[in-house]
């Protein structure tokens, strides 16, 4: 538990959120061995804190900041950006905590001007794969951040997954629209798949099957291809003259996938810019 510095009964961890997010950091910190009674969980909805309780009986839970009565090693703000302004004034009540933000949109500014300037906050963006302990997050840490703080952050958050930090804030809209709502387009396309699939002359349910399976199964082969490029495992499968040609001949062309996606992402990271502001 060693990656988990200081975090323990007298300093502990408070978790601001239990929904999805809060409750997939939540089972990963539990199965690398940080124990249930070093976390406070913050959650207001009665019917998510009963079953946090149930689930994790070692864990406290509490209905809002206001009862939590020791100071924190760190905070963890797991909540809906449209939300977050309402505990600001609460949070703050612990100065010395490190705060740990997956809002989408709101800055390291945006806390600075809520805790002070020498809090030391670091704003990351999971993706929600974390779910499953297959999530990736990019952090960017404020300039009060010391070096232990941010190996704490890698260690909370490698618990679902892979972490990467990054120096330059600005770039936080270009990875909110690539890795945070990345899920979605590939839900999407499992989606387009299939209904490709049907118009072939596929029944439903298989279209379906094949189409999450094949997704499925390539980014297994992904994951497992660290020596090479996806543009290797591409020509891999790909036989001169061959069906796939034929395909790719559609979706590498000038009007295909490639031009599609990056107006995708452009429109993404426009919207995380606009509600950041």
């Amino acid at each position: 538990m060693t990656e988990f510095g200081a975090i323990g009964a007298s300093r502990p961890l408070v978790l601001v959120g239990g929904g999805r997010m809060g409750s997939a950091l939540l089972a990963g910190w539990l199965a690398q061995g940080l124990h249930g009674t070093a976390i406070i969980v913050v959650e207001p909805d009665a019917e998510t804190s009963r079953r946090l309780k149930a689930e994790n009986p070692d864990v406290t839970v509490v209905p809002d900041l206001k009862k939590v009565r020791r100071d924190p090693e760190v905070m963890v703000l797991a909540v809906k950006p449209q939300v977050m302004g309402d505990l600001l004034s609460d949070a703050a009540a612990f100065p010395q905590a490190l705060f740990l933000s997956i809002a989408a949109g709101k800055t390291l500014d945006y806390f600075a001007q809520a805790f002070g300037a020498n809090a030391a906050i670091v704003r990351a963006m999971p993706n929600t794969p974390a779910a499953i302990g297959k999530g990736v997050s990019v952090c960017v840490a404020s300039g009060k951040v010391k070096e232990d703080q941010r190996r704490l952050c890698t260690a909370l958050l490698g618990a679902v997954g892979t972490v990467a930090w990054i120096d330059n804030e600005k770039l936080m809209d270009a990875v909110t629209a690539l890795s945070g709502s990345g899920p979605a387009y590939v839900f999407y396309l499992i989606e387009c798949m299939a209904a490709a699939g049907q118009a072939a002359g596929l029944p439903a349910e298989l279209a379906d099957m094949l189409a999450r399976q094949t997704v499925a199964g390539a980014g297994a082969l992904v994951e497992a291809s660290d020596d090479e490029s996806t543009a290797t495992l591409r020509r891999n499968v790909t036989s001169p003259n061959g069906t796939t040609e034929a395909a790719l001949n559609v979706l590498m062309g000038e009007n295909g996938l490639a031009p599609l996606l990056r107006h995708a992402i452009e429109a993404a990271a426009r919207r995380s810019k606009e509600l950041s502001a």
